[in-house]
């Protein structure tokens, strides 16, 4: 209670602020007397005392920084106060800075010349070094400088003439003159009022996600753009040959039925399937110019669906009846789930995102997402349809991934909900499709999920197929992190006990996921250790005895890795900051054109990552068919993926295949179902549509 009341007289504070920076004088007297008469606590406005407080002492830290020669503090303070922008755009902070570290460099030699400590000299000398090949690099070209990059390189600055002027003593006062006129604008604290601050600071981040949301459609526009230029210039290639062609039956030559093939397979190679385009006799009269015809078409157009108020959407979710609101979250999940793909269900979602639905940016207690916690059983499960439903989407998740609290509530759920409910396996697939996006990953690590899902598992008898599959697919991905292998790690018996109880289930996706995870995990010294000690080697060649190749090649794969020696501890470990690995080689050692040629050959080769593999996916088109889509999915995702620090894996990840994990449309229509790294597609009309956890 104390906390809301503070929050209350700190949000009573910043209006009086604004009013009285607005000089709105005669409400601020009734603004204070009816604050005084409801009784209500006005904090006063310290927040530009602080401020002017705490610019004023890096003001002078700066300045006497400056006077003592301190170059560590002193650019310590200036880059933790000044922003990036500053630095790389400001041409007068630029010029400022490069002076300044002449200042540092030289002062030994100003403030005892002839008896300076030639150690702390050539430190300083080493430092100005390094920041000319690095930040004060860009000034190279600017005649002002030049002179200036030969400092380091002459055995004593005071008596050569190009550096006579840094040893006037007319120099340090007239430098320090322009440092102080700097720091007076640069460090002046803002006079807008907190509320104004704030707002603007909401404004910003809603123009964000506008400016989000624009570049994904310029991005659209440009791909249009492209394929439009290069048909046109296929049909001009097409057109000149077909003028040809006329001009030669001008003169008595005939064209032959192949010839006519060949040219339409062309023209329609980039508007239709290749395999339909190899199948379509041209050669039939009217056929060529009945696609052509129906190619031109106008399309049709694509009703937009009407705006919704949404704060009182907002408001009815949370106040009313529980009734009213498991309606509420059910239309608003139709509204997205079943509007067209494309552009009408990309207008959904972004008028859900833009009016922050979800209340991402709300302060209050009690949110829209707190529907998670209420007594009603059909609340809480539609509350976790429709997050399941923007988990479904890729700009979903991106939200999603925003709103603090979300993950915290969904892991609530997933441990307070009873194994056969349905709130519970929805929860459960919105985490395996957040589990996408790294930032998810490591909370979810965090909070140890691996070892409720561990838990999970170990008891699969009781599990739905479903649950197993997405239990399995979520521990995969999350094994795929350095941070999961190592959580894995601290219990190594256990987790490899439940992985290869799982070898042997009859469902070959789950298998998949399992030899997935089970691989990940194997990197690990001590995780290879402890399954050598369970003879985890012979289990596997047992399952490597059945008919299935792809799996087999699978267990190939986890074989060779955990016989691996390839990632036995380290002795050496690098030092922060220090340079290490490929880093070290590419920063220190890199070569000029030594391996173009291998380039050339290999261009679609992603370079590798950091540390660990799992990036953001790739997904497909969703108007290729489903082997297209599974192949592009598999080279151009996961395999891209999973090639980065384990290099066998890009094989064995090659031959997992995808489970069905959500639907969005209509009925009776192939769409796209997100899952590690693309999309593959389901027949709504298939038996699976029957399981009462589709969206």
């Amino acid at each position: 209670m104390g906390d809301i009341l503070a929050t209350e007289a700190d949000l009573l504070g910043m209006i009086k602020e604004y009013l009285k920076f607005e000089e709105f004088e005669e409400t601020i007297l009734s603004f204070d007397k009816e604050c005084k008469s409801k009784g209500k606590l006005v904090s006063k406005p310290q927040g530009s005392t602080l401020r002017d407080s705490k610019m004023r002492i890096i003001l002078k830290d700066l300045l006497s920084s400056f006077d003592d020669g301190d170059h560590k503090v002193f650019f310590e303070l200036w880059t933790d106060n000044f922003s990036s922008e500053i630095h790389d755009t400001d041409p007068e902070a630029q010029s400022l800075e490069f002076y300044l570290h002449i200042h540092f460099t030289i002062y030994p030699l100003r403030r005892h010349p002839g008896r300076h400590d030639q150690n702390d000299f050539e430190e300083r000398i080493c430092h100005f070094k390094q920041y000319l090949e690095t930040r004060g690099a860009a000034l190279s070209q600017t005649t002002e400088f030049l002179p200036y990059y030969a400092l380091p390189f002459v055995p004593n600055p005071t008596v050569h003439p190009s550096f006579k002027n840094l040893f006037q003593d007319s120099w340090i006062p007239q430098l320090k003159n322009k440092l102080e006129q700097f720091l007076s604008v640069t460090l002046k604290p803002p006079n807008s009022p907190r509320l104004l601050m704030l707002y603007v600071s909401f404004a910003m981040q809603q123009l964000q996600i506008q400016l989000v949301e624009s570049e994904r459609r310029i991005s659209a526009y440009i791909r249009k753009f492209n394929k439009m230029q290069a048909d046109y210039h296929n049909l001009i290639g097409i057109t000149a040959e077909l003028v040809d062609s006329l001009e030669a039956t001008v003169s008595g030559k005939m064209i032959s039925p192949e010839y006519l093939q060949s040219v339409c397979v062309r023209l329609f190679s980039s508007q239709m399937r290749q395999s339909v385009v190899q199948s379509t006799d041209f050669t039939r009269p009217g056929t060529a110019s009945s696609i052509l015809r129906a190619s031109i078409a106008p399309p049709k157009e694509v009703p937009m669906l009407p705006s919704l108020d949404y704060e009182k959407l907002k408001k009815d979710l949370v106040d009313s009846t529980d009734r009213l609101r498991a309606l509420l979250l059910q239309a608003l999940r139709w509204r997205l789930t079943r509007s067209l793909p494309g552009e009408q269900r990309d207008t959904v979602l972004q008028a859900y995102i833009s009016n922050d639905l979800l209340d991402r940016y709300s302060t209050k207690q009690e949110t829209v997402l707190h529907l998670m916690r209420s007594k009603n059983e059909i609340v809480r499960q539609y509350m976790a349809r429709l997050i399941n439903a923007f988990a479904s989407l890729a700009e979903g998740r991106v939200y999603l991934s925003q709103i603090p609290v979300l993950l915290k509530l969904l892991t609530e759920a997933l441990r307070k909900e009873e194994k056969d409910s349905l709130t519970r396996e929805h929860v459960l697939v919105a985490l395996q499709k957040l589990s996408l996006r790294r930032s998810q990953q490591t909370a979810m690590i965090a909070d140890d999920l691996i070892g409720w899902l561990m838990d999970e598992l170990h008891d699969s008898d009781c599990l739905s197929d479903y649950t197993l599959e997405y239990s399995a697919a979520l521990l995969m991905n999350l094994c795929l992190r350095t941070k999961g292998k190592r959580k894995c790690a601290e219990n190594a018996k256990h987790v490899l006990k439940v992985l290869t109880d799982l070898l042997g289930h009859e469902n070959h996706e789950i298998r998949s996921y399992v030899n997935g995870a089970l691989y990940s995990i194997l990197c690990i010294p001590s995780v290879r250790q402890e399954a050598k000690e369970m003879s985890v080697e012979e289990i596997l060649r047992c399952y490597s005895k059945e008919e299935n190749p792809d799996l087999n090649r699978q267990i190939e794969f986890i074989i060779k890795q955990l016989n691996s020696d390839l990632d036995k501890e380290e002795d050496l470990q690098p030092q922060p900051r220090e340079l290490s690995g490929e880093s070290l080689l590419t920063t220190e050692y890199l070569g000029i054109m030594t391996n173009m040629a291998r380039v050339k050959r290999k261009a679609s080769v992603v370079q590798p990552g950091v540390d660990e593999p799992l990036q953001r996916p790739v997904t497909p088109s969703s108007h290729r068919n489903v082997n297209t889509a599974h192949i592009i999915h598999i080279r151009k995702g996961v395999r891209r993926n999973i090639t980065y620090k384990l290099p066998p894996l890009h094989s064995f990840i090659h031959s997992l295949s995808e489970p069905a994990l959500s639907s969005l449309g209509s009925r009776g229509s192939l769409e796209p179902i997100p899952f590690i790294a693309g999309l593959t597609y389901r027949d709504k009309q298939s038996p699976s549509n029957s399981h009462p956890w589709a969206i």
